[in-house]
């Protein structure tokens, strides 16, 4: 297992690539697969861990991302004769070196950053595994559509909340954090804010002159608060400004039983459904007049979906038997 490098896996906030990196890993282990997983030195971990690095690059400033990234893959390339596959999470660089691995290559496409990183995967003959029908790109053949599933016993299901909103992930103009404040201003309600800055212009901009009494925000949120500020909401709001490849954020919300408020882009229509866990809508008036109707929708029926759709045995599932058809087919020509 190829672990993005940015943070440990699992990250201590934020670092949703090494969230779902980890929760499969663990539960693959669980399964009695024998993994190897390839992380930062500082992962935890029931797999067999090895590395070169000792923490992610996001944590240590005096190492370039780049150079850990290659680090991280060559290392892995080296070894990759002794797996019947490696499992990429890290995105185009290790496509860019697929004809080397001695191994087959699966990679789980997280999202595409923009179309000049499309070569390097039309180029590869890499497995591809898409998070989301909505992020599959044109010319790509894929395996499998595969939601990412979550640790439902990680997330307490509450029957009563208060009335705030919550706006959950990265400080960033895609993310719609400024949006999700004229939302709540619109509709009477508080709002917490919870994520890394990504965008420090954006930051104090848009968001620090609106912070106070009825804008609160908290930084980044580790495992152990996430399920009490998501179930303590009375909505998650989720304006993006992009298409979302998935939004682990929605599903962790949905699984405290918090329904979700979203923008009508990218994976937002495959993953709520729509009157029974959210609703997905156009524009912020719409937002504002959903955000009574979303507090209102029965909680236990969110988090019963979120049980059926999203839990991470389901993933394990759907990963392992695209596993047993890629190892089915036999080595690849040339190794």
């Amino acid at each position: 297992m190829l672990a993005p490098v940015a943070w440990r896996t699992p990250p201590r906030d934020y670092g949703p690539w090494e969230r779902v990196t980890s929760l499969l890993t663990e539960g693959l282990v669980a399964r009695g697969v024998d993994v190897t997983l390839f992380a930062t030195g500082d992962s935890i971990t029931t797999a067999t861990l090895d590395t070169v690095l000792p923490r992610g690059y996001a944590d240590d400033p005096s190492v370039d991302g780049r150079v850990s990234e290659a680090l991280h893959v060559g290392h892995a390339l080296e070894r990759s004769g002794e797996f019947d596959l490696v499992h990429n999470q890290l995105d185009w660089l290790p496509l860019a070196l697929e004809g080397s691995w001695r191994a087959p290559l699966v990679t789980t496409i997280h999202g595409f950053s923009g179309p000049k990183i499309l070569p390097a995967y039309l180029a590869a003959a890499s497995h591809y595994v898409s998070i989301s029908d909505a992020d599959r790109a044109p010319g790509l053949r894929y395996e499998a559509t595969i939601h990412h599933g979550i640790d439902l016993a990680e997330f307490t299901p509450r029957s009563d909340s208060g009335d705030e909103l919550v706006v959950f992930g990265r400080i960033h103009p895609d993310k719609g954090t400024a949006e999700a404040i004229e939302i709540a201003r619109r509709a009477g309600r508080r709002l917490v804010i919870c994520g890394p800055v990504s965008d420090d212009a954006y930051f104090a901009e848009r968001i620090e002159p609106a912070l106070g009494p009825e804008v609160d925000y908290r930084g980044s949120v580790g495992p152990a608060e996430r399920s009490d500020v998501l179930g303590s909401a009375a909505v998650l709001l989720h304006p993006i400004a992009f298409a979302e490849p998935f939004g682990l954020s929605v599903v962790e919300a949905m699984a405290c039983g918090t329904p979700v408020v979203a923008f009508r882009r990218g994976s937002m229509p495959e993953v709520i459904d729509d009157g029974v866990t959210g609703f997905c809508v156009d524009d912020v008036d719409a937002a504002v007049a959903a955000v009574a109707i979303a507090a209102g929708l029965d909680r236990g029926m969110v988090r019963a979906t979120a049980e059926r759709r999203f839990g991470v045995d389901r993933m394990v599932d759907e990963y392992l038997a695209v596993y047993q058809r890629i190892t089915q087919r036999g080595p690849r020509v040339g190794t």
